[in-house]
């Protein structure tokens, strides 16, 4: 039987502990499909465009993965389409925990072929958020070892433009 898995996120901006999880579902799937999206309740710094390339850059040497737009509808429903039947989550924390706990009993009421499948952050990355990367950036402080090379200059670049376009406004 075909195992497919879809990765789920906003992935704004892609971090270690992203590419960990990414890296680690793909040895355990046939493929591993990668689902963009934009969260609508936070201030996005990358467009769905910009996330996807960054991420493309991120895992050009994982085969059996794929990077997909998700930008309307159920993430389960995204999953039927493409032919996953797991959903990956990754887990830093309790508080993830219970969020994701909820979310997978959720899915279970949408789609009952779906599974959750959660991967415990790895050590090292247990503490990394987009949200605290974006903070740290912002601020000028070093992200460098926390994301990717292409992903960090981005950052930086993106941070340069907007710092350059508020003060000229």
């Amino acid at each position: 039987m075909v195992k497919n898995a879809l990765f789920p996120g906003s992935f704004d901006p892609l971090t270690n502990g992203h590419v960990d999880t990414i890296e680690r579902s793909a040895k355990l799937f046939d493929h591993l499909f990668i689902a963009v999206a934009t969260n609508t309740s936070k201030k996005n710094l990358f467009d769905v465009n910009e996330k996807i390339q960054l991420i493309q850059s991120a895992t050009k040497q994982l085969k059996n993965v794929s990077i997909i737009e998700h930008t309307t509808g159920l993430t389960v429903d995204l999953a039927k389409k493409v032919g996953a039947n797991v959903l990956i989550r990754g887990l830093r924390n309790a508080e993830d925990f219970e969020y994701e706990m909820n979310i997978a009993a959720m899915n279970k009421t949408q789609n009952l072929e779906i599974e959750t499948i959660i991967l415990m952050a790895s050590q090292q990355h247990r503490f990394l958020s987009s949200s605290l990367i974006k903070e740290v950036s912002f601020f000028g402080g070093d992200v460098s070892k926390l994301v990717p090379l292409d992903v960090d200059k981005a950052i930086k670049k993106k941070y340069a433009y907007l710092k350059k376009e508020t003060e000229n406004s």
